[in-house]
Parts: structure tokens; sequence; C-alpha cells
């Protein structure tokens, strides 16, 4: 309704308010919460920790900081802080810096109001539009953040220096009477963020050369890793200090939360004409890769391993399932431990090692992780293998080891079609009963979870497995150690 006034008379008419940033956003957050909106709609596993905090410094108007580990969501919910503002808001038109039509701050504006009274043209400008975001950099300079004089803008409008009205002002005055935001804020050099005390304190700034002090109207939000996470840098103690309310973020704790967040991002629906199956189960073998991550001696756990990885993991997965439907000529999938091993890269690019990992080798620690994933994941549907049996007990897994064990072999290449990869599964005895006794699974996901008790009876040294090429090979453990010794000839012994 008021976006049609055009100039100041029209609005004082229409009985709007001017009020700051801070409690326009108090405001309008009480509304939601009255109205029982979401506050931070897609943002999943902080509904009972992250979030709280966040609504009760906004409700105090206070500046905040996210500190977490990477992938932790915390850009995303600082972007999603704009909803909180009104939809529009006036400003005196031409304004560098959103000038109130009832209190403006800079010398164009107030020249505006005093030539033109309440005939002074007004715009609206969308809530959007007051969002300001800096990533720090060590190159940030304070003319970037707070303004400098512009000796280009003097000579072209033939004004002396000393002139308010050849300051070429920064992102944070530009983003007056909004949100700015500052992203990994300790890499921001320790001069840098001196100049930034002054608006988080006595709500204004001071450019050099000017005896001047412009007051702004922002609401200040940072974002940070933990100070023992890198050597770039920290965040100066006075800085630290004048930051009202401290929020530290965390990974999805949960299994249910961490799928979900997975499947809220991950691009997996690719094409309607192929549909790929993802069971539970091996959902939650990709999460727990990421919980096995974040235990890992091999892994620096000051780094963190982010949610990104789970999500680009899923998607190099859902990939290798797809190539293989379309070299068959399928439209119809079902993931397959071949799959999930395909997601070693996006594990190799996120995870960053210690020395002992380093030692081993990316891959190889990437394997490492997966192998221990299906395994905890394996624990959570069928008896541990490792249990001890009492006396004359038969395992559940006798009948598939004792297969293996009369010289039989499982080798499943990994562009096999549905057909010949089920084929191979019913063949090794005693596995389907397995998986039909312990789980409700029909069809493909049945066999699905098949694969998974032959890859997890390796994880745990019951079988032996080779992988040649693009193919998995399974094999009785004792015969496979047997076979090792055999590829030496007669020859290597005589000089023993």
């Amino acid at each position: 309704m008021h976006q049609n006034i055009k100039v100041i008379g029209g609005l004082r008419d229409s009985g709007w308010k001017s009020m700051s940033v801070k409690h326009e956003m108090r405001k309008n957050l009480l509304q939601m919460i009255k109205n029982n909106q979401p506050l931070f709609p897609g943002i999943l596993g902080f509904e009972k920790t992250v979030i709280p905090q966040i609504v009760n410094a906004i409700l105090a108007k206070h500046d905040l900081i996210l500190l977490g580990l990477r992938g932790q969501a915390k850009t995303r919910i600082l972007r999603m802080l704009v909803s909180l503002l009104d939809e529009y808001i006036p400003i005196i038109e031409g304004s560098e810096v959103n000038d109130d039509p009832y209190n403006p701050i800079s010398k164009f504006g107030k020249q505006m109001v005093a030539k033109h009274g309440d005939d002074t043209p007004i715009t609206w400008v969308h809530r959007s539009k007051r969002y300001g975001e800096k990533l720090a950099t060590p190159d940030t300079s304070v003319a970037d953040l707070i303004g400098d004089l512009d000796p280009i803008k003097a000579a072209s409008l033939k004004l002396a220096l000393a002139s308010e009205e050849v300051i070429n002002y920064g992102l944070i005055p530009r983003t007056n009477r909004g949100i700015f935001v500052i992203n990994e804020l300790p890499d921001l050099q320790p001069r840098i963020q001196v100049a930034l005390l002054n608006i988080m304190q006595e709500r204004d700034i001071q450019i050099r050369g000017f005896n001047i002090r412009i007051p702004l109207d922002v609401s200040m939000a940072f974002s940070a890793n933990p100070e023992d996470y890198t050597n770039r840098g920290n965040i100066i103690t006075p800085l630290k200090d004048r930051i009202d309310s401290q929020i530290i973020t965390h990974y999805p704790r949960e299994m249910d939360v961490a799928i979900k967040i997975t499947e809220q991002e991950a691009w997996t629906h690719r094409d309607e004409t192929l549909k790929i199956h993802i069971p539970e189960s091996y959902k939650k073998v990709l999460e727990n890769v990421a919980f096995e991550a974040r235990l890992s001696e091999y892994i620096d756990q000051k780094s963190g391993v982010s949610t990104r990885m789970t999500i680009t993991a899923m998607e190099q997965v859902v990939s290798a399932a797809e190539k293989r439907a379309v070299m068959n000529g399928e439209k119809e999938t079902v993931l397959r431990i071949t799959d999930l091993y395909a997601m070693i890269p996006a594990l190799t690019g996120k995870l960053e090692l210690v020395y002992e990992g380093e030692q081993e080798g990316a891959v190889n620690v990437a394997k490492h992780i997966i192998g221990k994933a299906i395994n905890t994941t394996f624990k959570d549907y069928f008896p541990d293998p490792q249990r001890r049996k009492r006396d004359n007990e038969n395992s559940e897994y006798d009948e598939v080891l004792n297969w293996f064990a009369g010289g039989n072999l499982l080798e499943i290449p990994g562009h096999i079609s549905n057909r010949e990869y089920r084929n191979k599964l019913n063949g090794v005895s005693g596995l389907k009963n397995i998986a039909e006794t312990y789980t409700q699974a029909q069809s493909g996901e049945l066999y699905a979870l098949m694969d998974l008790i032959i890859e997890a009876l390796h994880q745990n040294s019951k079988i032996g497995k080779d992988d040649v090429d693009d193919s998995r090979k399974y094999t009785d453990m004792l015969g496979s150690m047997l076979g090792d010794m055999t590829d030496f000839d007669e020859g290597d012994y005589r000089d023993i």
C-alpha cells in the first residue's frame, strides 16, 4: 500500500513510522513466532540448539557471530536473516546510504530535505537490497568496508578534497538500515578489524580526512571458524568484546537429521526416465562415513568434516549407478556396494589428513572409513559376526562362510546388469536367507542388503576380497591367504 507514495509529505500523511533495523527485525520475528511460522526453513538439526540462541540474540537487538567448523550452514543462516526485515522501506531517492526520509545521515540527503521539504522524492527498497556481505580476505581494506575520499569524484565535480560530497562510501555505509555480514572474520587483518570498533559500539563511522562522524543504523553479523582451526588470524579481543552474542554451531548429531540434510541438498533426481533407488541402509552408510571420519585418528578434527562431503558423496554414488543403468539399457536400478566406493573422490578432496593419514594415503584412508561405515551400518541390521558363540551354537553366517570355504568365489563386475547381479548373489548359499530373516526388504533392496552382508563379512575378516580393475572378487579368507603364498615359485625357497 505505502509503495505508491512518492514524496516525504505523503509518507507523513500515511502514518508510516521510522524504526531502527534491529527494532524492525525484532518486531517481525515476534510476529513470526506468534503466527507459528518457520523461522529458518531448510535448516535442520539446530531446532533445539542454534536457532533458539539466534532468536534470543535478535530479540535482544544483538550483533552476533556464528562460530563453527566448515560446512555447518553458517552463511546460509546469516543470509536468511533478511527475511526478518520489512518487505519494503522508503529512502530518499538517489541516496547512496539508504537515507531515512525523516532522519537523513548523508550531506546529499540533508540537502534534499532542506531544499524540497515534504516534496522530497522517495523510493522504496526491497529487503533483498538491504543485505550486504563480505568474505574477509587478507587484501580487504578499510576503504572497502568503510569508505575513503574519491579524487576522481572531486575532480569531476570540481570540489575540494575536504568536501563531504567526495566521499566514496564503503560496503557497510551502503548497507545502512540493513544487515551486513562478514564471513570468516579471523581472516580480516587486525588493523581492519579495528576499523569496525566504532560501528559496533558507537554505531558510527569515521572516514579519514573528515572531521565528521556519520551515524549508521546497521545490524552486524559474522561467521568464523574456531580460533584453533586456522593459523591465518584471530579475532582481536576488543572486537570480540563488542559482539554481543557468540553462537556455536555443530554438525548433525542424529542419523535421521543427517539423512534429511543430504536428501534435501544432494542432486539425486536426475532423469524422469531412469529411477535410482537408494536403500535406507545405504543412506546410513553414507552418513556413517561422515560420523566415522569425525572420529578417525587419520583426520584432522580441528579442520572438521564438512556436511558438503556427504552431499557430494551421495551425488557421486548416484552417478555411478546412473552410468551403469545407462550402459545396460535399464530404466531402474538400486545402489550397490560398488557404487558406494565411487564416493572416494568426494572424500579425498574434503578430508584434511594428519601425519598418520598422509602416510597411509588419502585413497586408503577413504576406503578404510567407508569400510568402517559399512560395518557400523551392517550391525544395525544383522548380528555381529565377531560375537563369541556358545558351545555347539551355529553362527548365522556359517552357511555363507562354508560356501566360500568349499572353494567357491563371488565375483561382481562393476557394470553388470541387474539380472546378472542378482544371479551372482543368489548363487551364494544361505545369503538370501540371512537378508530375509533379519529385514523386511523386498526386491532390489533385498539384494542391496545381500551385497552389504558380503562386504561386511570381508570388513570383519571372515572372507577375503580382491579389487581388480572395476570388479570385486570375494573368496574364502584362508584360501585367499594360502593363494598369496603360492604366488612364489619353488625356486624362491631354494636359498632359504
